[in-house]
């Protein structure tokens, strides 16, 4: 079965637009995928050697402004049917903690049900505020993980050494952006480019 790397991050809009394609691609094409979850901004300046990124400071062109992204993600999410509820301005957390508890559900083998309900208090629910460590735990309690060694996992150094290795991994196969699925060599980037990745797939020897 081919193992198809799925670089993403948790509070990326078009992660998670990505994220509810994969059981369909999955069942069509006999693939499975592994989970390889990164802070967004600190995997596009690592891919760029450091110094700013087009996130920082006033939008550099008209697709990193918030507006725009609202409005393409509501329109995709339209086509894929699943909610959409633009958090900025809306919901605030520290993308890092959040990649911190990715990387521990997936140490404790549910990463797949986690990322999915913790982007669902992001993305979907009409929820305000902060989302916070108390709010990563509920999530992963949520699906049955026991919230102790959840937090445990969240301060240990192992884990923040594990989060730095899929990183750096992730740069080192060429992904510069999240969602970034890498097959057979090729770098394929975009939610919007899951056509291409499904072509791919569809005509690989």
């Amino acid at each position: 079965m081919t193992t198809i790397d799925f670089v993403f991050g948790a509070s990326s809009r078009y992660s998670y637009l990505a994220v509810s394609q994969l059981p369909k691609l999955a069942a069509e094409f006999g693939v499975r995928f592994r989970w390889r979850p990164v802070t967004t901004i600190a995997l596009v300046r690592q891919a760029r050697g450091g110094g700013s990124t087009p996130f920082d400071g006033a939008p550099p062109a008209k697709q990193y402004d918030f507006a725009w992204r609202r409005l393409d993600a509501e329109a995709w999410a339209a086509l894929y049917g699943i909610p959409f509820r633009e958090p900025h301005g809306r919901v605030k957390y520290d993308a890092a903690q959040l990649n911190l508890g990715c990387v521990a559900a997936d140490v404790m083998g549910r990463i797949e049900a986690f990322v999915p309900a913790l982007q669902h208090e992001i993305f979907v629910t009409d929820r305000a505020g902060e989302i916070g460590r108390a709010d990563i735990v509920n999530v992963a309690r949520g699906i049955g993980l026991d919230p102790a060694a959840f937090e445990t996992l969240l301060d240990d150094a192992g884990t923040k050494a594990a989060a730095q290795a899929i990183q750096d991994e992730a740069v080192a196969k060429g992904a510069f952006g999240v969602p970034t699925f890498l097959v057979d060599g090729k770098v394929i980037w975009g939610n919007d480019r899951i056509p291409l990745l499904k072509h791919h797939l569809a005509t690989r020897a």
